[in-house]
């Protein structure tokens, strides 16, 4: 198999082993869950490592699938060296994290739960580094958000996981949101979503007038996935996470997300003094705050939280200098700081699941309990500190040189090398603390687990590589990883590539002097106020507004509790007819002030030209119409008879028109809503006016207002409608459909060949939310509790018939189902006909009026008629549907139909026809959007039969009338 060709396998596989892990949810064991997930991980890592050598040559590779071509919208994936590189910290941490959780999680925890979410996470994860197209990758970016989310809330029950993962989907859905915009703006600029022409498109990019906003709405995405400042807060409060969930998407994966794009995307948005500043200042301050804030930590996961932070904040300003030496460091640093702060997140886990606790006041003198495990820890925190030999000294180093380096002539760039030399200080201090407070000292006395003790080996492993990582970087640097770091530098900055060394040695010179400072006045920080720092519970007695939570909450509650107050106060409403007007009048001022301003007009056609029975026709509509909004408040059954009436006034026009599918699709959606309505009608309310009451003045006031809103919008689409009919369009897109029905899409019904073929995408995305809507109504209902005095006197009659119908002192004679055997009967009689029907209508579609819709349609009639022929009531003996898998099937019939083109080199849902001959029957018309038509004609009949379910289900709730009780209900 060609390189290419793995890359899908490679982002498919966490995917399908997240799916076969959800199905073990029944299981006790966390042992096969665990294999499987590390199978899986490993299959991955083993994918990336055997692509190094096509990298390594240089040339990215690209595996593409069409989806809309014409949009330059195709799933396509790309890996160069860089993506490469990334791919390799996800998978190669991912499998370690997995071998971890084998032994940190409970046999208590949902195990299968967690690894299916792990392995979603990956997969997300891996679909951002290896996304060719900027859109692909903003769909990645949202399920990284998504599965975060799951993992971080693993730990349900507890309130601090439940409020972590929710301020944590807040800020990154809402950075998700702006940095889609900003990669639409970014590829409107270069007329291409395609990464390559984007990366390629520096100069182009750089001087449109759109820059700016592209560049500010991109970099609050990245900005937020990366914990920087002003969003800097989520992260360590999504620390009630599992350990391994901490290792892996907290110092390795999703924070490292948004420092990738801003490289990824570094060569066409850097270089300009927006870049400079906003980012410059963004990264300073967090690597301030980040490294102030972790000293002042009592828990060991908080501390390692905030010091993630700050080495994010230390990437970020190295790629805002704009240098290529510069954005050499940023890569250097991304690697070397996954490998250490993954090994102490893991540690910090093993130190809580031997002692019971993550306080460091309780912690001290572990080292003599489990020395090993102590030894990792410490090399591992004399990484992050940047102490000599080990790899995080190296990229630090790196840091400080650039520190000294003019970049821009302001105050940010005159500060930086005392930022820098700041910041490593308090870097050194935060790791001494670390060290110190956990592992020297007298021996715990209060600790929840009395004797810690070393943890299994295989569980100790995965530290005890990434720390032998750590330490042959940072003695050989230029053997170990520098052939790996050149590919991915290469890859993002191309013929930018400067010159840079990895020695360990460089003589003694501004950044080695810089270090020394560090790690002198850090050490002399730890021991000036390392008692202090013990006793400080209240936080940092400095900035302590800026550590975010409070942040948060003040904004959750202005938002979601004065604004929404003060929307609810002025636009909310307990009723539906005002809420329905406001819709309509948004409706009406979004169509009529743009045609106004546009200098629209129309000319309507002159009364000589209207037929006088068409003209009598619309009469009968429009007084139906008209009756119906006035029988709504006496009579509500005789408003939707009424209501029917004008549908039937619309079908005719329909046919008057020359449009028959929209006719038949119009008469029969007539009947399903009004059985539909009909049957919800037992639920609505009482009457509070009565015509003996009379009507108020403010009543007659709003019927006149409503009337005045509907004869506008009515008479507003009129309007757009003759205008749409009447002038003249040369290049019509209608004549194009008319032109190539038959020859492109295999079909003479231009209606149902533009929903099945040419407009197959949008078929899919309406029959989508179609289910959506169905699965709404029925969550809805199933839930509806109407007070027993809220049914009316007839509804009530009804109800207590159905109930006396159950007792066993009753004859069969008395029984309301004695009233309804001979409807009954016919009806059953008629359900092989309809069905019949259906198939008719369904087979005729792609020719002949008809289609999936109207078929789905006509036997949700069928299944309607049995439902109240067997007395609105369905038993096993009457008929069993299971709705949800009809709609389950539907989805994924239209899809397996769209990709069943990828097989054979084509974009989704590109369709063939041609006919076929059949014994006896002749030529019959044999196309691939025939499938399709059939996912739409399941996923309608599920849908419509859903929400009947939903309605008959909550009267047996109400009421407890176990013969109203659909069987449907059950099987949900």
């Amino acid at each position: 198999m060609s390189g290419e060709m793995l890359l899908l396998p490679l982002i498919a596989l966490p995917f399908l082993g997240s799916v076969a892990a959800a199905l073990l949810l029944r299981t006790d064991s966390r042992v096969f869950p665990a294999w499987l997930a590390g199978a899986v991980a490993f299959t991955c890592l083993a994918i990336t490592a055997a692509l190094y050598p096509a990298i390594a040559s240089g040339r990215a590779l690209r595996y593409e699938i069409a989806w809309l071509p014409e949009l330059d919208l195709n799933f396509t994936l790309r890996m160069d060296g860089f993506a490469w590189m990334f791919s390799m910290l996800v998978t190669g941490i991912g499998f370690l994290v997995v071998l971890y959780a084998r032994y940190y999680m409970s046999e208590s925890d949902p195990v299968p739960r967690f690894f299916s979410f792990l392995l979603s996470f990956m997969g997300a994860m891996l679909g951002i580094v290896i996304s060719g197209n900027v859109i692909l990758l903003a769909v990645f970016w949202e399920l990284t958000s998504i599965f975060s989310f799951l993992l971080i809330s693993y730990w349900h029950q507890n309130a601090a996981a439940r409020d972590g993962a929710r301020m944590a989907l807040t800020i990154t859905g809402v950075g998700g949101f702006s940095l889609l915009v900003g990669l639409l703006l970014l590829g409107h600029i270069v007329g291409s979503y395609d990464l390559d022409r984007i990366l390629a498109a520096g100069d182009t990019i750089r001087l449109h007038s759109l820059y700016l906003p592209a560049l500010v709405l991109i970099l609050i995405g990245a900005l937020t996935k990366s914990a920087q400042f002003p969003f800097h807060f989520w992260l360590p409060n999504a620390m009630a996470a599992p350990t391994p969930v901490s290792a892996y998407l907290h110092s390795a994966t999703m924070v490292k997300a948004g420092v990738f794009l801003l490289a990824r995307l570094w060569p066409v948005l850097s270089g300009s003094y927006e870049w400079f500043m906003l980012l410059g200042i963004a990264g300073i301050v967090t690597l301030l705050l980040g490294a102030y804030f972790a000293m002042f930590q009592q828990d060991l996961k908080g501390l390692l939280a905030y010091s993630t932070i700050s080495h994010l904040g230390l990437i970020t300003t190295l790629l805002s200098l704009g240098s290529p030496l510069a954005a050499v460091a940023a890569i250097f640093h991304m690697m070397n700081h996954a490998t250490f702060k993954a090994s102490l997140f893991m540690a910090a886990g093993i130190i809580d699941h031997e002692t019971g606790t993550r306080d460091m006041r309780r912690l001290s003198g572990l080292f003599r309990f489990m020395p090993i495990t102590a030894t990792l820890a410490m090399v591992a925190s004399a990484a992050m500190a940047g102490v000599p030999l080990l790899n995080g000294f190296l990229s630090k180093e790196m840091f400080f040189a650039e520190a000294v380096e003019t970049h821009a002539d302001s105050v940010l760039d005159r500060i930086l090398p005392y930022v820098a030399t700041l910041a490593g200080a308090l870097g050194v201090a935060y790791s001494l603390r670390f060290i110190h407070t956990v592992f020297f000292g007298p021996a715990p006395t209060d600790l929840p687990n009395n004797k810690p003790h070393e943890p299994p080996h295989w569980m100790r492993f995965p530290i005890e590589f990434l720390v032998l990582a750590c330490l042959v970087v940072g003695i050989i640097p230029a053997l170990s990883i520098g052939p790996f770091l050149h590919t991915a530098v290469v890859s993002v900055l191309g013929a930018q590539t400067p010159e840079y060394s990895l020695a360990v040695w460089h003589g003694i010179n501004t950044p080695l002097i810089m270090s020394a400072v560090a790690l002198v006045g850090g050490t002399a920080i730890y021991v000036v106020f390392n008692d202090y720092l013990a006793r400080c519970e209240d936080g940092p007695p400095y900035f302590r507004h800026l550590m975010g939570q409070r942040i948060f909450e003040r904004i959750l509650v202005t938002v979601s509790w004065k604004w929404a107050r003060w929307m609810e106060s002025h636009f909310g409403t307990r009723h539906l007819q005002p809420q329905m007007r406001l819709v309509a009048a948004a409706g009406f001022l979004a169509g009529f002030v743009p045609l106004f301003f546009a200098g629209f007009h129309s000319e309507l056609p002159p009364l000589s030209t209207v037929d006088p029975v068409f003209a009598v026709v619309w009469a009968i509509g429009i007084f139906a119409a008209l009756g119906a909004a006035y029988q709504a408040k006496y009579h509500r059954l005789a408003a939707l008879v009424l209501l029917g009436g004008a549908g039937l006034v619309t079908c005719i026009t329909f046919i008057w028109l020359s449009a028959p599918d929209l006719a038949i699709t119009q008469l029969l959606v007539e009947v399903v809503t009004t059985v539909l309505i009909l049957l919800g009608l037992r639920w609505l309310p009482k009457r509070k006016e009565t015509v003996d009451e009379g009507i108020t003045l403010s009543a007659r006031i709003r019927r006149l207002r409503d009337f005045a809103l509907a004869v506008a919008c009515g008479v507003g689409m009129f309007i757009v409608a003759v205008a749409v009919m009447t002038l003249p369009v040369p290049d019509a897109i209608a004549n194009y459909f008319l032109e190539h029905a038959y020859t492109e899409g295999g079909g003479r019904n231009v209606v149902n060949v533009i929903l099945v073929d040419f407009r197959g995408f949008d078929t899919f995305g309406e029959i989508a939310v179609l289910g959506v809507v169905a699965l709404t109504v029925f969550a809805l209902l199933r839930r509806f509790r109407p007070a027993p005095d809220s049914v009316g006197a007839p509804e009530q009659q009804l109800i207590q018939n159905a109930i006396d119908d159950e007792r066993p002192d009753r004859s069969a004679g008395d029984t309301v189902r004695d009233y309804l055997l001979v409807p009954s009967i016919v009806m059953q009689w008629l359900f092989p006909v309809i069905i019949t029907f259906a198939v008719y209508i369904f087979m005729r579609g792609h020719d002949l009026p008809g289609g999936g819709f109207a078929a789905g349609i006509t036997m949700a009639i069928g299944f309607l008629l049995q439902y109240l022929g067997s007395g609105t009531r369905w038993t096993e003996d009457h008929i069993r549907i299971l709705p949800l898998r009809w709609m389950g099937l539907g989805l994924l019939t239209a899809f397996a139909t769209g990709a069943g083109s990828w097989l054979l080199g084509y974009p989704f849902l590109t369709s063939h026809s041609q006919y076929l001959e059949l014994p006896l029957v002749g030529k019959v018309p044999a196309a691939t959007a025939l499938l399709f038509d059939l996912g739409v004609f399941s996923l309608v009949v599920g849908a419509t039969v859903l929400i009947l379910i939903a309605l008959a289900h909550q009267s047996v709730r109400v009421h407890r009338v176990r013969a109203l009780e659909p069987a449907g209900a059950e099987d949900i």
